[in-house]
């Protein structure tokens, strides 16, 4: 854990904070909603645009707070849970459990939210999208 935050906070000083496309996704969900701050994004280089850019947020979900169902068009979603507990629903998949420590991985395109299912406490998570086309909006919500 100490390696991968090492790594994480080396990869933070060299990419430049810009503000997030998601907050307005999450604010168009009814209720709280996850407080979501962008600290990282930057073109890749050297991979052959493969993967064209990387985004790194960190987001806070209050207690009982959840994402409204959405997607990332062409980015998978890396989510760590560095504080607390989440509930992750992906579409397809079921719902799975995050602990504190644990890392989940959700393709691009699916349809998916996390949630606080805690009544008392925050929970914060390490969020990073690797998207293929960033000329496509990073969030788009999904009706259901």
């Amino acid at each position: 854990m100490t390696l991968l935050r090492r790594e994480l906070l080396q990869v933070a000083g060299v990419l430049v904070a810009v503000p997030s496309a998601c907050r307005v996704a999450f604010a168009q969900a009814p209720g709280p909603a996850p407080k979501l701050t962008q600290i990282l994004k930057r073109d890749m280089e050297g991979q052959g645009q493969a993967v064209q850019e990387t985004v790194v947020s960190l987001v806070e979900f209050g207690p009982g707070v959840s994402a409204p169902w959405h997607m990332h068009p062409s980015a998978q979603e890396t989510l760590y849970a560095i504080d607390g507990n989440l509930v992750v629903e992906v579409e397809g998949r079921g719902t799975s459990a995050l602990k504190l420590g644990e890392a989940y991985i959700i393709p691009g395109d699916v349809p998916h939210l996390a949630r606080n299912e805690s009544a008392s406490g925050t929970v914060r998570a390490l969020v990073v999208h690797t998207r293929g086309m960033k000329d496509k909006p990073l969030v788009v919500p999904v009706r259901r």
